[in-house]
């Protein structure tokens, strides 16, 4: 039997069913699961709650909640090594940093993948795509899209298993790919 993987990125557009195949993988760890969150709570949007609320259905009881929002860093050093943290999501945890300056989140991203690095537990971070065809029609979209998209090939350098799902389908793209040259 293989052992699990340390680290694991989870990607999709939305609505693809990218979280709850990450924890179908969450899942299958043996031992304690901490569900990292990276949103805002928004008490005020009913939407929003409603998302909320469907994603903490689908949680297992045993499962522990930490809102984290931008200080994803810090919670991973605080992993334990029999935890498996479950990030959802990057994309999220980006919005978090739009208003830095290019050298502020070049920093605020090397220290997420220091800390995914030195982390003593497993890991699996769900990401948004971005950038499939229609160009955001605003700075800030398009300033998401490519830190999102940056974020993410920084990362998985990181990890030895990488999903795409895709209605309702995943992929493993570790498998199934070549890495692009850097």
């Amino acid at each position: 039997m293989q052992p699990e993987p340390r680290c694991q990125l989870v990607t999709g557009a939305a609505r693809s069913g990218k979280s709850r195949w990450a924890e179908h993988l969450a899942a299958a760890h043996s031992g304690p699961v901490l569900y990292l969150a990276t949103a805002d709570p928004r008490p005020e949007d009913p939407l929003w709650q409603a998302r909320l609320q469907a994603h903490r259905q689908r949680r297992p009881a045993g499962w522990r909640l930490r809102e984290v929002q931008a200080d994803l860093a810090d919670a991973l050093r605080q992993l334990q090594p029999a935890e498996l943290a479950l990030v959802d999501a990057l994309g999220t945890w980006v919005a978090w940093g739009l208003d830095q300056s290019e050298c502020q989140w070049r920093r605020h991203c090397d220290e997420l993948s220091g800390a995914l690095a030195a982390c003593p537990g497993q890991v699996i971070l769900v990401s948004e795509q971005t950038g499939w065809g229609v160009v955001p029609p605003t700075a800030i979209g398009g300033l998401f899209r490519d830190r999102l998209g940056e974020l993410e090939q920084q990362l998985v350098r990181q990890c030895q298993r990488c999903w795409l799902v895709v209605a309702g389908r995943a992929l493993d793209l570790a498998a199934i790919s070549q890495a692009v040259p850097r």
